[in-house]
């Protein structure tokens, strides 16, 4: 039987392009715009924790940039990026897109900012890439969506993870001042909010006024946010927030899971709907959660320009200089990179009171991974998926491993998991969750989730109660800034076992 509803396109079997000029196709306006110098343009930004993204503004407001922090994607962001974005894409797409798509819709229907203007006026800045994924389809994902809104022409500004930062191409000037000064602003805003999370992970599940750290973090934030602007020392307004912290009284008496979230970077990473509000849920579930600050992703791209260089220098090369010099700049490069985030991390946790916290030895973490994951697969976050489940085992890191990530992703889902039956046979000590999340189904995702944590719960109080614990300890122990450290995974347990060793 013929179907004749099948029509075969017009240029089907058409080979003109053979001969022609290989080309690289972006998505560009088909508009001319008179966009604003850029001294009267605001640079959105947005895509890191909430903290992260207001010290940020902050930092890069002290430099005399114009820039502004969009709020946190919510569902309303997803719903608005489904339905303005391509269909099949995964969930940081759709929460990313949609959250800017509404901002600016917000600012043309609450505020009566003409599209035109927006258009004219302002440009948004966003982390892009290649890979494995859809990451490095970003980029058309928020033109085509902005497009259909009514945006079309919008500026976007790009990210590259493995190319440091550069404009996209659309622009005659560079909507930022990339600067060496500006470069170190921002990490270290990044650092500091990778600090504040984590002690405020660490002290949050042990509190006894609830809200109280999250008071004490922000008024942390505005100390910190005020040194920026008028360019103050940081590490003394660090020291200086000791005091706020100091303030939260706790109970760290309590046996409570540690859980290691880790996963996709975006998934893993953000605070709200779009991972159904996943580090909330383990808290208010008696959980102390352990997160992956952008600290270690700064560190993995270190890593991976460290291993390539490496990796070329094996490489026969027949035009090459007698004498080079470009490999040695290179690693000089990177061993100060390396060196810079480290140290700044390093000063700015030791100031504020983050003691226990040890930086991730990559490679330490490649040499673990790599008879499971080829160190050369950089998709996603490589091989650190991999290698963080067995080191939380050999460890003693945590009671429960999560892994986090859109539906579907294919570095962490059809990759990193796929391998992960592999090492959770190796080791079946570990307690080991790879979890979805695509925007909607929080039911099954929360239900999956308190399965593994019941037996992580049960871990946990095992450890603590084999330790035969006092009913009190002395003053010291209360105070955020005594953090030993020994072989136990829970955060009661370890302070129990410091005091019997210290005092029995």
């Amino acid at each position: 039987m013929q179907c004749n509803s099948i029509k075969t396109t017009e240029k089907n079997g058409d080979l003109s392009f053979l001969g022609e000029a290989p080309t690289q196709w972006k998505e560009r306006s088909t508009i001319a715009i008179a966009y604003a110098p850029r001294e009267e343009t605001t640079v959105l930004l947005g895509g890191m924790t909430l903290l992260q993204d207001k010290l940020v503004q902050s930092a890069l407001t002290s430099l005399g940039e114009r820039v502004i922090a969009l709020p946190n994607p919510d569902f309303a962001s997803f719903q608005t990026g489904k339905a303005f974005g391509n269909r099949g894409q995964c969930n940081p797409t759709y929460f990313t897109v949609g959250n800017l798509v509404k901002y600016l819709q917000t600012l043309h229907e609450t505020q009566g900012v003409s599209k035109e203007e927006i258009v004219k006026h302002y440009a948004y800045v966003t982390a892009g890439g290649c890979g494995p994924c859809r990451f490095g389809m970003y980029l058309t994902e928020y033109k085509k969506a902005l497009r259909d809104a009514g945006f079309d022409g919008f500026r976007i500004v790009s990210f590259e993870h493995d190319k440091g930062i550069f404009q996209e191409g659309d622009q005659e000037e560079p909507l930022l001042q990339l600067s060496p000064g500006f470069f170190m602003t921002l990490i270290k805003a990044v650092l500091i909010g990778d600090i504040l999370n984590i002690l405020g992970y660490k002290m949050r599940p042990y509190e006894l006024e609830v809200g109280a750290t999250d008071d004490a973090l922000e008024q942390c934030y505005t100390a910190i946010s005020q040194a920026f602007l008028e360019k103050k020392n940081l590490t003394k307004t660090l020291w200086k927030c000791r005091s706020y912290l100091s303030q939260v009284k706790l109970n760290p008496l309590q046996p409570k899971p540690k859980v290691m979230v880790m996963g996709e970077f975006w998934a893993a990473m953000t605070e709200g709907d779009g991972n159904y509000n996943l580090y909330r849920f383990l808290e208010a579930q008696g959980a102390e959660c352990i997160p992956q600050p952008i600290l270690n992703r700064l560190l993995l791209s270190i890593w991976e320009a460290k291993h390539q260089h490496q990796q070329k220098a094996y490489l026969s090369n027949t035009h090459a200089k007698a004498i080079d010099f470009e490999p040695l700049k290179q690693r000089l490069l990177i061993e100060s990179a390396n060196y810079a985030v480290k140290g700044y991390f390093t000063l700015y946790a030791k100031a504020i009171g983050l003691h226990d916290y040890t930086l991730p030895n990559m490679e330490k973490l490649a040499h673990l991974a790599k008879k499971y994951y080829t160190l050369e697969c950089e998709g996603g976050e490589g091989h650190l998926e991999v290698a963080h489940l067995i080191e939380s085992v050999k460890e003693n890191l945590s009671h429960l491993t999560l892994s986090v990530k859109p539906f579907g992703c294919m570095p962490s889902s059809a990759v990193s998991d796929g391998i992960q039956s592999l090492v959770t046979q190796r080791y079946p000590e570990a307690n080991f969750l790879s979890i979805e999340t695509s925007g909607e189904g929080a039911a099954n995702f929360y239900s999956r989730v308190q399965m593994a944590l019941f037996k992580a719960k049960e871990l946990a109080k095992e450890e603590f109660v084999s330790l035969h614990p006092p009913q009190s300890l002395p003053p010291k122990y209360y105070n955020y800034l005594y953090q030993p450290k020994n072989k136990k995974i829970g955060t009661a347990a370890t302070l129990v076992e410091d005091f019997l060793t210290n005092h029995l």
